[in-house]
């Protein structure tokens, strides 16, 4: 007669680190806002509509931009097409790859002031949506006249960020929430990949043992050297300025091997 076992059945271990990506400029390498104004018959925005954008209110103006393009005929097919055609950052696909050759340890999520129906439209088309668990972006779908219709992501009160989108309150809610849902248990790192000036507010929610990675000489590489330099708020994270996604795999490697 066997003896009963006294092993204990772990639970499925959960992933120990949380990767965030921006997306314009982050995952793809050029605005997809910019990229999308090709489709229309000039190519281009006429001046007044250009000249309507106010500061800090930057996906009010995104929503005349897509009500001009849908009156001057753009059609879905013509959006989805110039919006499938952005290239990737440099090394980004290669990062991609890495991360799900780890998927074991990685978590991986998109905080981005685009939209919905781009970031969705473009992941899917290069083969890597399932690899995000989540998507934190503006709301966006084609309504019955065939207009892509822009909504802002929440309302927040933070002095430093866009009127529509907050990145640090998602990273601060999300991190809650999972470490909740985790039975408590928080992940071990947070890396966080963007380039610009609205992703320094969720740089600053990093702590010591997390890293923020800049791209290089892209607005929020810029203003984190500012703020190294002066004696303004500091970020407590590592930082690590990138220029392919190569980089990113170089440092994330060595910190899996550090384990």
């Amino acid at each position: 007669m066997t003896a009963p076992s006294n092993r204990i059945h772990a639970a499925p271990q959960e992933q120990r680190y949380l990767v965030l990506f921006d997306f314009d400029e982050t995952i793809i390498n050029e605005s997809s806002d910019d990229a999308v104004v090709s489709a229309l018959p000039g190519r281009r925005l006429p001046d007044w509509l250009k000249n309507s954008y106010r500061e800090g209110h930057y996906n009010e103006h995104m929503q005349k931009v897509l009500a001009y393009m849908a009156e001057q005929g753009v059609s879905e097919d013509s959006i989805r097409s110039a919006v499938e055609k952005i290239p990737p950052t440099p090394g980004l696909l290669n990062l991609l790859h890495y991360l799900q050759s780890h998927q074991q340890d990685f978590e991986l999520v998109v905080v981005s002031d685009a939209n919905m129906y781009f970031i969705e439209t473009w992941l899917e088309h290069a083969g890597v949506r399932h690899l995000f668990r989540k998507i934190f972006t503006n709301p966006a779908s084609f309504d019955a006249t065939g207009r892509l219709v822009l909504l802002p992501f929440h309302s927040h009160s933070c002095s430093r960020c866009p009127d529509n989108m907050c990145k640090q309150v998602i990273l601060r809610d999300y991190l809650a929430c999972r470490e909740k849902e985790r039975g408590g248990a928080p992940f071990q790192k947070v890396f966080y990949i963007g380039d610009g000036a609205n992703d320094i507010c969720p740089s600053l929610a990093l702590g010591p043992g997390d890293t923020a990675f800049p791209r290089m000489d892209f607005p929020m590489h810029r203003l984190l050297l500012g703020m190294q330099q002066s004696q303004a708020a500091k970020c407590k994270a590592n930082v690590v300025p990138w220029a392919s996604g190569e980089d990113i795999v170089v440092r994330l490697n060595k910190i899996m091997k550090e384990r």
